[in-house]
């Protein structure tokens, strides 16, 4: 295998004699200047070889690459955690729509029997007043026509008293008396 070093200055010497005879290119320790350019490139290749700079890039890189897989990771776990948020706040609003929904049927169905049960209570209520209204007018109706026999008796009993004063003497009495006394 060829050196590397030697095959540059090979290739240095070739251009310059492609470029022209008359053009000297310096040379120092026998080495033309892409010769050191590449002596040198060699040099920093070797050092950082040594120096382990591949592994630290490569352990940069992959610790780089860590951190973005890990911060792939939360906000895939985020995005898992806002979805079953998002589901869980959808659930609590369908079952809010189906409770108020229920809500406003057992309201409905309460004021309906409310009313229905308002209604019955007016029903009875006024056939309560309607006969205590019957009874009132039977009531008034009784006193009226014990009131009408009470002065129909007084009147009677006047109308008997002026009667009796005015066709019994005291002689006729005396007769009565003594059939009633003698019919005993």
């Amino acid at each position: 295998m060829a050196n590397p070093l030697m095959v540059l200055a090979a290739a240095g010497h070739a251009a310059a004699g492609e470029h022209g005879a008359g053009h000297a290119e310096p040379i120092a320790l026998g080495l033309t200047p892409p010769m050191w350019v590449a002596l040198s490139m060699a040099v920093l290749i070797g050092i950082a070889l040594k120096l382990g700079v591949p592994k630290m890039l490569t352990s940069g890189l992959d610790a780089s690459i860590a951190e973005i897989r890990k911060q792939l990771d939360e906000a895939k776990a985020l995005r898992a955690e806002a979805e079953a948020l998002r589901q869980e706040y959808a659930n609590k609003i369908a079952n809010a729509e189906k409770d108020a929904a229920a809500m406003l049927a057992h309201a409905k169905g309460e004021a309906e029997a409310i009313v229905a049960k308002a209604e019955a209570d007016t029903t009875d209520m006024i056939a309560r007043r309607e006969k205590m209204a019957d009874d009132k007018i039977g009531a008034a109706e009784r006193a009226a026509v014990a009131d009408l026999r009470a002065r129909a008796a007084h009147a009677a009993t006047s109308a008997a008293r002026g009667l009796i004063k005015a066709n019994h003497s005291a002689g006729a009495d005396k007769a009565l008396v003594d059939q009633v006394i003698a019919g005993i």
